[in-house]
């Protein structure tokens, strides 16, 4: 009974290591996707910039926003000034455009917060 229980504990543990060791490969290929981009890539993007109403608050609603644009496929960065209403973005003109920035603003917390009222190519 005792060699029972000390195999089951053996076992236990083995499995509780192998599922650790899994766990960090799984977070280690997340951080992986994230494109980075040169100084050189980001002298050839477009450069936009959005009016948005509806932000409150500079850490939840700014912040909230310039993390999402920032955080999508062709955007090299993504700056949401609170004071100004005004988020400035350098982007790859092949992966994304005026509209599909736009969309992606909107859709922040559910959709129903914000409203871009003007957008440029600077």
């Amino acid at each position: 009974m005792k060699n029972l229980k000390n195999i089951g504990f053996t076992l236990l543990i083995a499995l509780t290591f192998a599922s650790c060791k899994q766990e960090s490969k799984e977070v280690a290929s997340e951080v992986a996707k994230k494109e980075v981009v040169s100084e050189a890539d980001l002298a050839k993007m477009q450069t936009a910039s959005f009016t948005i109403d509806g932000m409150t608050c500079a850490m939840g609603c700014a912040k909230t926003i310039e993390n999402k644009l920032a955080n999508q496929d062709g955007v090299g960065e993504a700056v949401v000034d609170f004071d100004t209403k005004i988020a400035t973005v350098k982007f790859d003109a092949e992966k994304q455009s005026l509209e599909s920035l736009t969309k992606t603003i909107e859709a922040v917390a559910g959709g129903d917060s914000y409203k871009v009222t003007e957008s440029k190519e600077m």
